[in-house]
């Protein structure tokens, strides 16, 4: 079934202390999928200095940048692109409050109320606003080309013309199935 609203992208992370606990992990990696994201990529990385640097540059000066650096240095991480209509936002929500303790009081039922220890091991990230969107996906995927895919595969994201990897956790194009030349008008975001 063919929407005719654009999809927008959105760079996940699931933390260290996620990817540790194979439960917690494949309850999160459910939701995702339960809450009709697709995942575009996938990759399960530690995450180098030089790109945590990079993707926290904002947070430099701030006093808790160095426990940050070190905690998402400390082991692997699943870093996702994310594909939905109006992806960022949905995301975050999924994800709820960057502050715990307000997650598990005011948004029990989200990714951080459920399985965020602290601030700084909050179990997961989200791109704020396309422009974040765009800036984090070339720090974790320099191969990805964001016009490429809004020009060349968004249509069978769109339209679902996708095979799932739950293995891989991640969705590719099914080439088997046939897209109707008029739904092949869709405008990037």
């Amino acid at each position: 079934m063919k929407s005719k609203q654009p999809l927008q992208l959105t760079l996940a992370i699931l933390k260290p202390h996620v990817v540790k606990s194979p439960f917690v992990l494949q309850k999160i990696r459910d939701l995702i999928i339960d809450e009709g994201f697709k995942v575009v990529r996938s990759r399960r990385t530690i995450i180098t200095p030089m790109e945590a640097e990079s993707f926290y540059a904002d947070h430099k000066e701030k006093f808790f940048y160095n426990r940050l650096m070190t905690f998402m240095c400390s082991g692997p991480s699943d870093i996702h692109i994310l594909t939905a209509h109006d992806a960022i936002a949905k995301w975050r929500t999924l994800m709820g409050p960057t502050k715990v303790y307000q997650a598990q009081f005011h948004a029990p039922h989200t990714i951080r109320g459920m399985y965020g220890l602290s601030d700084t091991r909050n179990a997961t990230h989200g791109s704020d606003s396309p422009e974040s969107s765009k800036r984090e996906i070339a720090i974790f995927f320099k191969e990805f080309n964001i016009e490429h895919w809004f020009k060349n595969e968004e249509i069978f994201y769109n339209s679902g013309n996708l095979k799932f990897d739950p293995s891989l956790f991640i969705h590719t194009i099914d080439r088997t199935k046939k897209i109707n030349e008029s739904d092949q008008d869709t405008t990037m975001i």
